[in-house]
């Protein structure tokens, strides 16, 4: 990853290091790979590994310490990493994009101490090749209102339909989406009254038995132990339903009922309310909507579940900010790589670093390094 390379040392001007910043963050990244989540585990890993790391890094120093990649991340600039983050990740992606682009945010809960809360993170995925585009901490006293216009500032977002939850649900965030030639899609809930009494009265019984056809409306039933969902579709374009001067660009609105079933037992109906600036069918929609959920368990789960996100305690300084961030490159990287496929079939994120833990070649084709033969 030559963009660690781009990434200027934050340590005192002429204080002699012991260790080289391009080696501390190459470590940190193969460790992480290779199912190591703190910064104990890192320097543990290293230790074990150093043979394999000398043939590749400087090491002048020998293996940094616990201490030192605590300290190193601590006073890292959490915008230089995202800056190289973006970059690194916008080579893989074309620049005019089409699909979803789920953005979302999760808090790292270890991260709080005391007095202080923990960080919250607005990430962007590209659900269609399942990548995190990059992330935005929410500033202390602030919320997601302000941190998503920042994230989609940074972003390359054209031809993008850009799905956010109810927090995001703001003409501002509606214009900026425009702005940056995408489309948006934005769930609406009691945030917005208005809005959503109006979309409420559009999508009453009456009405929606009249949205009949099937570009209007469809359904999509799921059933695997003992549980059964059954989710309704419907849209309907906006004809002075909802002020396009208040949100701009409106043009389709939309509403999806859930049933669900276990065992005995069923659940009221669920109904949430969508507008949207794309024009789409009932399934089109339905598709886009069931993408932006695919953010909690293709990024928010797996970072809990395989990363320990949330059990992670590191909270001075920048620390918990980069450590999560360096968490998603190395889940970018999962998502990549596709050579176990021929070997084992589709395998989870959690088996592949596990094999990238003990298998060297592996983890030398995960980070794109060529055997030495063929250098």
């Amino acid at each position: 990853m030559s963009c660690l390379a781009e990434i200027n040392d934050p340590r005192r001007a002429g204080y002699a290091c012991r260790h080289d910043l391009q080696d501390i963050l190459a470590i940190a990244v193969c460790a992480v790979l290779c199912d190591m989540n703190s910064f104990e585990e890192m320097a543990f890993w290293a230790e074990h590994k150093t043979a394999w790391l000398k043939r590749f890094l400087k090491l002048e120093g020998g293996v940094p310490s616990h201490d030192t990649f605590n300290r190193v991340f601590r006073i890292l600039d959490p915008r230089a990493f995202e800056e190289a983050f973006r970059r690194w990740v916008g080579r893989l992606v074309p620049a005019v994009a089409s699909g979803t682009l789920a953005v979302d945010g999760k808090t790292v809960r270890g991260s709080g101490d005391g007095a202080a809360s923990p960080i919250h993170l607005v990430s962007a995925l590209a659900t269609d090749c399942g990548l995190v585009l990059g992330q935005q901490k929410v500033n202390d006293k602030s919320n997601e209102i302000t941190a998503i216009p920042e994230l989609l500032d940074a972003l390359l977002i054209k031809g993008y339909l850009v799905t956010i939850d109810a927090m995001g649900c703001q003409s501002e965030i509606a214009a900026k989406i425009l702005e940056k030639k995408a489309d948006y899609l934005l769930a609406v809930k009691g945030n917005q009254p208005g809005l959503q009494v109006a979309l409420q009265e559009r999508f009453g019984l009456a009405q929606r038995d009249a949205l009949h056809e099937a570009w209007h409306s469809a359904q999509l039933t799921e059933e695997s132990h003992g549980r059964f969902v059954w989710q309704g579709f419907w849209v309907a374009e906006n004809k002075d339903v909802v002020d396009t001067e208040r949100w701009p660009g409106c043009k389709m609105l939309g509403m999806v009922e859930s049933l669900r079933k276990v065992g005995d037992k069923e659940s009221a109906p669920e109904r949430r309310y969508y507008i949207s600036s794309r024009v789409m069918t009932a399934a089109a929609f339905g598709k886009a909507v069931r993408a932006h959920w695919g953010i909690e368990n293709g990024v928010h789960w797996m970072l809990d579940v395989n990363f320990r996100d949330d059990a992670a305690t590191v909270r001075k300084d920048h620390a918990a900010e980069n450590l999560s961030r360096l968490k998603r490159i190395v889940l970018n990287l999962l998502k990549l790589e596709t050579a176990t496929l021929a070997q084992f079939g589709k395998i989870s994120l959690n088996k592949k670093r596990k094999l990238a833990s003990w298998d060297d070649s592996y983890r030398m084709a995960m980070l794109g390094i060529k055997p030495a033969h063929d250098n």
